[in-house]
């Protein structure tokens, strides 16, 4: 089982790449589940036609120690096994340890066990670094750390502080640095400042992704690109990404 923890800032395109690589991956065959690490519980929506999922949190706040995997658990596009962690309710709790409750019950129930995938994806929110989102570059949870990041000043900022969160892990044995995903905005030297940000952390952009209006056309039908338009050069893309995303989380 191979663990992968995609970061990036809010409004990057993060869940959508998740995603799409997810389903990507499950078209080849493998087991793949995707938790969603982000209070707004919506990573997994297009794999599920926007279908209903409860999220871990508000399962436990409803049924506490007595809930189940099939309360909190939902298959999406080509099995993906689908988890939505949540967050606390508006002004009432840190956002951060509601990821750390909802990874330890998903560990505490046995998920990994009972549903044996070949790959897990946590898609985490990268604006804040700290506490419950760092929670997935911890040992035991992710192997790599891949960062989606534009060419976008804001994005660039917030790809440099979640690469220097996981460096700074390096020494515990904690998740490491997979390398960097370029979502393309066409903003000036935008191919150029990725790649002075792999180079600075010595790794390097993994894959690149172009602004497509086939990604919109596809989340206007509920659906990752790869179901709703597999024949298009976007779904090409993601399943290029997909590939070589796989093969770096794989390297020792």
């Amino acid at each position: 089982m191979i663990k992968i923890a995609v970061y990036g800032k809010g409004g990057v395109g993060k869940s959508t790449t998740v995603s799409n690589m997810a389903a990507a991956l499950a078209d080849t065959g493998l087991r793949v589940m995707q938790i969603g690490c982000d209070p707004k519980a919506d990573s997994t929506a297009a794999l599920r036609g926007r279908a209903d999922l409860p999220a871990v949190l508000d399962v436990m706040r409803r049924k506490g120690q007595s809930l189940s995997l099939e309360d909190i658990v939902r298959p999406g596009y080509g099995g993906v096994v689908c988890v939505e962690a949540g967050g606390p309710l508006p002004g009432r709790g840190c956002a951060g340890r509601g990821i750390v409750a909802a990874l330890e019950t998903l560990e505490a129930a046995g998920a990994y066990g009972l549903y044996q995938p070949d790959i897990v994806f946590y898609d985490v929110l990268g604006d804040v670094v700290c506490g419950g989102f760092a929670m997935p570059m911890h040992k035991g949870y992710a192997d790599a750390v891949f960062v989606l990041t534009s060419g976008e000043n804001m994005a660039i900022h917030a790809a440099a502080n979640i690469a220097m969160a996981v460096e700074s892990f390096r020494d515990r044995g904690y998740a490491r640095l997979g390398g960097f995903i370029l979502n393309r905005r066409h903003v000036p030297r935008e191919e150029e400042k990725v790649q002075e940000l792999a180079g600075d952390f010595h790794t390097a952009v993994i894959g690149a992704l172009d602004r497509s209006d086939t990604v919109m056309k596809a989340e206007e039908l509920g659906k990752t690109v790869i179901e709703a338009f597999p024949d298009s050069p976007m779904a090409g893309q993601y399943r290029q990404l997909a590939r070589a995303v796989y093969a770096a989380a794989q390297r020792r």
